[in-house]
């Protein structure tokens, strides 16, 4: 499905908007990690056991899952603006709980509201979809998307510095600062979206969603504690296949569900949200691995002996490569296609984790390990949100796009699950202390490249689609800035709107359906009933069209080669139109 924006839309983006959305979605993935450097010495911080404060990191994890695709279906629902503040507003009170407490019950509630944070990434996607035209949609997407690694690789160097300089407490003090500095610029820049989904929200599916969530998530982040083969952790599991298999059945069964699950089977869809969880994989590999590398002391044989600030300055390559490759991946999407470019982006990771196999013996080899993967998994996160954006209606993108969003977040929780269990396994007792050892982390690095090979499977069996045609609308009247683009129509369709009594009708919205039955794009028409749609390829078509206070039509259409006029009459209300 292409997406035609409206002239509303088109003009309601500044150039400043996509910086801001983007600053928004590295704040909030800045939650991930902002801990990390300070994990081992968090018991301690805390007065409390080792178990016990894991939980300081696993409160966020599951507050952000379950909150990602509620988030993006109530932005759908209320305007996905005012969804992206309040998740702004909600890390900020995180933020400063955590900054005024030394308790652990505080500390768990404060990183709960941090998490909640995540759904703002999927709303920024879905407010670049509604509101910007197709030739800056790709790299704009690409970039937010790329936000979640970008945040993610440059907390921990800066975390790293704050903490082996300053008190602790300050790593929540300057999140807190950057929420609000979000906040401000995302009021003053990025406008309302004037699209909405229609219905309600469905809050028994959010609330089973959120329960079948924490019952899977939990085990899959507790597991190595409790023991995988624990009644707790088996429990849990089961528990949570009968809730998330209950909360699927009540879904299809609801008008208007949370997240609707026959768009979500289709198979691009489907077979892209499986490699987001294999894309997710690999990316925390590398996140988990070359911090512990790089400072492990000298003694051990092959640990670098950095300090906690060096080795966040050798890891923060990751995130900076996945800011660059935002304008790679759009040159590359628009000619080969996104399928293409994630197939790209995950040969490239594999490339790096092959390589880095070989590279652990010195600080340097480490940046060119992280550059290579950070280039591969930034053109693989820039690919999902096209994916999925080409693939559901545009009412539904918030949604999706959140659903996508925590498949990435399922991929870096059994990650993390999976890795901390090798490390712990193979790894060397020293005086009481266990040490990772070289043979855990090639063994984590062999893991990372497993789930690229399935993530590449995956990704030749999505159905190759041509990159679209880029609109070329004919000029009918200066409000309408999508028809002032071009003197014609090329490859696509144009005519008027016209009201039963053959009058134009202005502002009609004109839905193009292929043969599939999905939408391949839609537009308003102009004062003087023109309207003009471009097409992703060859074959069928049906034009709809629908406007306050007239009957909706489905006229069919012909092949747009033929470029002809295509007049869409609108019924009024009782009579009918033969197509």
């Amino acid at each position: 499905m292409s997406h035609t924006t409206t002239d509303e839309s088109v003009r309601g983006a500044s150039g400043t908007t996509v910086p801001v959305l983007a600053f928004a979605g590295i704040v909030v993935a800045v939650m991930q990690t902002l801990l990390v450097p300070v994990i081992k010495d968090l018991p301690q911080l805390l007065a409390t056991s080792p178990s016990n404060a894991t939980w300081v990191l696993t409160s966020t994890l599951l507050s952000g899952a379950v909150a990602t695709p509620i988030m993006g279906r109530l932005g759908d629902l209320y305007g996905k603006r005012r969804m992206l503040v309040t998740s702004l507003a909600v890390m900020v009170v995180g933020a400063l709980v955590s900054a005024f407490t030394d308790a652990l019950l505080p500390m768990i509630v404060g990183r709960t509201l941090q998490g909640f944070a995540m759904g703002a990434i999927p709303l920024g996607i879905g407010l670049m979809r509604d509101m910007l035209p197709r030739e800056r949609l790709g790299s704009a997407m690409a970039l937010m998307s790329s936000s979640i690694g970008v945040g993610g690789g440059l907390a921990l160097p800066a975390a790293a510095l704050v903490a082996q300089h300053a008190d602790w407490h300050a790593l929540f003090y300057g999140s807190a600062g950057l929420g609000v500095l979000a906040i401000a610029l995302t009021l003053l820049v990025v406008p309302e979206s004037p699209l909405r989904a229609k219905g309600t929200f469905d809050l028994p599916g959010a609330l089973g969603l959120s329960a079948g969530l924490v019952l899977f998530l939990l085990p899959i982040t507790k597991g190595s504690d409790w023991g995988w083969s624990s009644p707790a952790t088996l429990g849990l599991f089961a528990a949570a296949a009968v809730v998330l298999g209950l909360w699927g059945l009540m879904e299809l069964r609801v008008a208007a569900p949370l997240v609707d699950l026959r768009t979500t089977a289709r198979r691009e869809v489907l077979l892209t949200n499986l490699a987001s969880i294999m894309v997710g994989v690999s990316f925390y590999v590398v996140s988990l691995v070359l911090p512990q590398l790089l400072q492990l002391p000298t003694a051990t044989g092959y640990g670098l002996g950095q300090s906690m600030v060096v080795a966040g300055l050798c890891v923060a390559p990751l995130g900076l490569t996945m800011m660059f490759t935002a304008p790679v991946y759009a040159r590359l999407s628009a000619r080969y296609g996104p399928r293409t470019t994630l197939i790209i982006g995950l040969l490239v990771i594999a490339v790096g984790y092959g390589g880095g196999l070989g590279l652990m013996s010195a600080a340097w080899q480490t940046i060119v390990t992280s550059v290579l993967l950070g280039a591969g998994i930034g053109l693989a996160y820039s690919s999902l949100p096209a994916l999925i954006v080409g693939a559901v209606p545009a009412s539904e993108t918030g949604a999706a796009n959140g659903l996508n969003t925590l498949m990435r977040s399922i991929g870096t929780s059994v990650s993390s699950a999976v890795i901390g269990m090798v490390l712990a396994d193979t790894a060397h007792d020293v005086g009481g202390v266990a040490v990772p050892t070289m043979h855990g982390f090639r063994v984590s690095f062999l893991i990372a490249a497993g789930a690229v090979a399935v993530g590449l499977v995956l990704a030749f069996f999505l159905p190759s689609r041509r990159p679209a045609t880029r609109p070329q609308l004919r000029a009918s009247s200066e409000e309408d800035a999508n028809l002032a683009r071009a003197e014609e129509a090329l490859a696509g369709f144009r005519g008027r709107v016209l009201a039963a009594d053959g009058s134009p009708v202005a502002r009609a919205k004109v839905t193009l359906i292929d043969r599939h039955g999905r939408q391949a794009g839609a537009t308003l028409s102009a004062p003087d009933g023109s309207y003009a749609l471009a097409v992703p390829a060859e074959g069928p078509y049906v034009l709809a069209a629908r406007a306050a206070g007239h009957g909706p039509l489905a006229h069919a259409a012909s092949h747009p080669g033929e470029r002809r006029p295509v007049d869409v009459d609108l019924a009024l209300p009782g009579e009918t139109v033969p197509a």
